[in-house]
């Protein structure tokens, strides 16, 4: 049996422009990743800072907004500088002491090397290594000549780093100072009070969303960074030659990284435990055990008791949306991939909220008619 369907000409025509719209508007969104990216952050940035900026304001002449934000915006600066000032010399230091340690590291490579020639002649082994070191050689050597490119690239990276970082600020604090007034205008349009009340209540649930994801993850990080530099504070006394400024870069790094979620802390470990092995390889492994039985305390009783009534995510949501951000957006998606998702935890909320309500009221409509009906029915019988 054979059906035909008849589509008038203008039908097909809307379809096939919903279509190509579609198409281009997935097509510009790829192309303005980037600048979406940026706007993005800065919105993130000026909900979390709109809580200080209006406390400040308050203190203010005038309530001067823009007064209060750039307040802030020295505070933030102020303390980027002293945490960078903090964590680059002793890094640097570090560093520099591993260089110099470098040639007793080869020079006692060698000797076990030569110890191991017997061995290697023994079991007819000697193509295979001189095939590896040639390769390293090779490796060096191709490594060597594409170090003017890499420079190159890296420079270009850091210039377009340094563009984004500028933009972020400016847009972010442009939001800061004429965000209220435009919220204002966007209420001021709206003709159904009611529809106006649904969307107010939205947008005051997901800014408390962002804002209680970014107090949270700051006290989170802030008790992680203070237990790990005292950690090692404590480790300066225990071994003698492991600086006891190593304290202050390591509560800096810990706190930054730690705000990068799932991962962060980790990644922070991991890298304190690189800088007390230059000095002594016990101090690093206590240092493992300790941030290992810290990390299993602050996920099961630390971060849960702060964040779980802020953000009320699953942890498989949070690892979805951590996980796609990190790999859409490379750190700084992992950063707003929680807030993102407890925004769009809130949509999902109120769609839903709305669907029942309306399922109510048509329940209501049928009971009425129902109740009108057989009312009706019995005055005629």
């Amino acid at each position: 049996m054979k059906t035909r369907i008849d589509i008038d000409t203008k039908t097909f025509v809307r379809f096939w422009l919903v279509v190509i719209g579609f198409g281009f508007a997935i097509f510009a969104i790829y192309h303005a990743r980037i600048a979406l990216l940026i706007l993005g952050i800065s919105l993130f940035l000026a909900v979390a800072l709109n809580s200080p900026v209006s406390w400040i304001s308050k203190y203010l002449p005038g309530r001067s907004r823009a007064a209060a934000t750039a307040i802030a915006y020295v505070l933030v600066v102020a303390i980027l500088g002293t945490l960078i000032f903090l964590v680059i010399p002793p890094i640097v230091q570090q560093t520099a002491k591993f260089v110099q340690s470098v040639p007793s590291i080869v020079d006692t490579a060698s000797t076990q090397y030569k110890g191991l020639d017997s061995v290697i002649d023994k079991y007819n082994l000697r193509p295979q290594v001189d095939q590896a070191v040639n390769s390293i050689k090779d490796s060096s050597a191709s490594w060597a000549s594409n170090v003017g490119q890499t420079v190159v690239v890296g420079v270009g990276s850091i210039f377009a780093f340094l563009t984004a970082g500028i933009l972020v600020l400016v847009l972010t604090f442009l939001m800061l100072i004429e965000g209220p007034q435009w919220m204002e205008r966007i209420w001021n349009v709206y003709r159904n009070r009611k529809r106006m009340v649904v969307h107010k209540r939205i947008v005051h649930r997901i800014y408390n969303v962002v804002n209680g994801y970014v107090t949270g993850q700051l006290t989170v990080s802030a008790i992680g960074a203070s237990l790990a530099g005292f950690a090692v504070f404590a480790l300066s006394f225990i071994y003698p030659e492991v600086p006891g400024g190593l304290a202050f870069p390591t509560a800096a790094v810990t706190f930054t990284l730690s705000l990068i979620p799932m991962f962060g802390a980790t990644i922070a470990g991991v890298l304190i435990a690189f800088l007390l092995a230059f000095n002594s390889i016990w101090a690093a492994v206590i240092y493992i055990i300790y941030f290992f039985l810290y990390q299993q305390f602050e996920n099961n009783f630390v971060s849960p008791k702060i964040q779980a009534k802020k953000i009320q995510l699953s942890a498989l949501a949070v690892l979805a949306s951590v996980t796609i951000g990190l790999y859409l957006f490379g750190l700084l998606g992992g950063i707003i991939a929680i807030p993102i998702a407890g925004s769009i935890r809130v949509l999902l909320d109120e769609y839903f909220k709305h669907v029942n309500a309306s399922r109510d009221d048509d329940d209501d409509d049928e009971t009425v008619k129902k109740v009108v009906t057989t009312r009706v029915n019995k005055k005629n019988a």
